[in-house]
């Protein structure tokens, strides 16, 4: 918690304390004028004097009230930029997560932890600015004062505020445990939220809609249970002060009465004395109730270092050597092993190609050979265990990863579109590109006949997730997006699935000439997507079997002769 509030500004907290101690030295001087207008003014019958001390309260008040307002303003600006300056920071570091990372956190509570967790740290900064910083300067400014009125009546608080802190401790103690644990409890609520909203066409394809309903209302009644158990424990707060102010007042008016009837104390330091105690017991439920949510808001706060503090699996490196790119592009794997975090066998095993400017690279294989995790390892979203992969002799590790993710242009096998037109989605990876260069990209995708018949064009709202359009044409969006990025590497991962054969075989048409300075790593299932390559890989669990062309490969190679009889079924290709 400290750690995070030192990114506040110091400035502002100090404004924020000098009008609090402002306020609260108007509040402490209020009793004491009240209790002097009582004792010479009323009691003497001095009008003069009651409305001087009046002019003299309303003064006060209204720099109480001024002074008020600008600590709630810097303390509530101050509280929520922080929050600001977290998440920003947040999005930031989890932009650059690997996908080892995200894997190890899950979208879910970063989600949670980005959103709920600041928010508690804004409320605890915003109760210690408010309520932390005033508390003690009120108890024991409110404590001197009332000693300095009637040192005989002060040992009432020997009294009270023991009482009042036992019953406080003990609400703390059985409520924070319920409050801790609802941070936990909202990952769950928010992950199951999210899968059955992500996951609803499959789950009414399935027809499991009673049982995600089922299975929501479990973590939301889990949920509601436990904060109905924290916040019903917490109920007994507002009773506990009452009955400590109450059984504090009744001790005052009674010894005070009595020193009232043999002339040791004015009527006017009674009163006083009443408003001091509690203001003082005001204090002491303060500081309860900042001490009540901090360990909630320390949860919060590990929680959300735990995210800034996450080693990187993949760094940059200190001294980043440059790609020649006067040099024809080339890519090379050497001989490359890779394996997921705690799993025993290799992902990928000795792996080793090569390709070069101008020529296509195919790889297919049977679900779950790694063709998608190769890809992976060319953009660098994990490191491998040993080998190299080099782009114009340069090992990717030694250069920085924008620097890599420059050159090349990506269209994933999911294809993702962002909220907001066509022309934005189409700009991501090239801000500069023009209009031309999108049409002429999207021409080339086979996805400007559907665009131009969109009657705001390029200018076309994108629904999140592009689900205003079918599948093919998010991906045809999704593989003009990667060419409009004129990359020296393109990989296209199994983005061709959606189409169909005839469109599957004039995007192909169309790529070829508009890719002679560039290398693209083709990923399919189909063997019409990769008959025209210029060497097919063939991958089978992890392991590379295959190198050559269809009809190399189609002549030799069992593994890929098992693909082509399951797709062509004895046809000729």
């Amino acid at each position: 918690m400290i750690r995070l509030a030192r990114m506040m500004n110091p400035w502002r907290v100090i404004l924020t304390v000098v009008f609090l101690t402002i306020q609260v030295l108007g509040m402490l001087m209020l009793p004491t004028i009240t209790a002097n207008i009582i004792d010479f003014g009323v009691a003497q019958g001095d009008i003069n004097y009651i409305l001087r001390m009046g002019a003299l309260m309303l003064g006060i008040t209204f720099l109480n009230i001024g002074a008020a307002g600008l600590n709630v303003y810097f303390s509530a600006r101050e509280s929520q930029g922080l929050g600001e300056r977290i998440r920003n920071k947040m999005y930031t570091i989890i932009s650059y997560f690997s996908n080892e990372e995200l894997d190890q956190f899950g979208t879910s509570t970063l989600i949670t932890r980005s959103t709920n967790d600041v928010m508690q740290i804004q409320f605890i900064m915003m109760l210690v600015l408010r309520m932390m910083i005033m508390a003690p300067i009120m108890m024991f400014g409110a404590g001197f004062m009332a000693y300095q009125r009637e040192p005989q009546l002060s040992a009432v608080f020997v009294i009270s505020i023991p009482l009042l802190a036992v019953m406080l401790g003990l609400i703390l103690k059985y409520a924070s445990p319920y409050f801790r644990s609802l941070q936990v409890k909202t990952d769950r609520l928010n992950r199951v939220f999210r899968e059955g909203l992500t996951g609803i066409r499959v789950i009414r394809a399935f027809n499991t809609s009673k049982h995600e309903e089922e299975r929501f209302d479990e973590a939301n009644k889990d949920f509601r249970n436990t904060a109905i158990k924290g916040f019903t424990i917490m109920g007994f707060l507002m009773p506990s002060m009452t009955f400590a102010i109450s059984i504090t007042n009744i001790l005052i008016i009674s010894f005070g009465s009595q020193l009232i009837s043999t002339g040791d104390m004015q009527v006017g330091n009674l009163v006083a004395f009443l408003t001091y105690a509690m203001q003082i017991l005001i204090g002491v439920m303060n500081v309860s109730m900042v001490l009540f949510f901090l360990p909630r808001g320390q949860v919060a706060a590990e929680r959300i270092i735990e995210v800034l503090d996450s080693p990187k699996s993949i760094l940059d490196p200190e001294k980043p050597k440059e790609v020649d790119t006067d040099q024809d592009v080339s890519l090379e794997f050497d001989h490359v092993d890779f394996r997921y975090t705690g799993a025993e066998k290799l992902a990928l095993e000795d792996i080793h190609f090569s390709a070069k400017k101008g020529e296509t690279v195919a790889i297919i294989g049977g679900t779950g050979s790694g063709k998608t995790t190769l890809s992976n390892l060319v953009l660098r979203l994990y490191d491998i265990e040993s080998g190299a992969i080099k782009i114009n002799g340069v090992d990717i590790r030694d250069i920085t990863q924008n620097q890599l993710r420059d050159r090349i242009g990506y269209a994933p096998q999911k294809a993702l579109l962002f909220s907001g037109t066509i022309r934005e989605n189409m700009q991501y990876g090239k801000p500069e590109a023009t209009d031309e260069e999108i049409w002429h990209a999207l021409e080339i995708a086979q996805g400007a006949d559907f665009v131009s018949q969109l009657p705001e064009g390029l200018d076309s709202r994108v629904e999140q997730g592009g689900s205003n359009f079918s599948g093919g044409q998010r991906q045809r969006l999704s593989i003009a997006r990667a060419l409009v990025t004129q990359a020296d590497i393109y990989i296209f991962d199994d983005s061709f699935s959606a189409l169909d054969f005839k469109t599957d075989a004039k995007l192909r048409q169309a790529l070829k000439p508009e890719t002679t300075d560039s290398i693209v790593l083709l990923i399919a299932q189909r063997i019409n997507t990769v008959i025209d390559a210029d060497t097919i890989l063939v991958l089978d669990n992890g392991q590379l079997v295959g190198k050559g062309t269809h009809e190399e490969l189609k002549a030799t190679n069992p593994v890929y002769q098992d693909i082509m009889e399951s797709q062509m079924k004895g046809e000729t290709i």
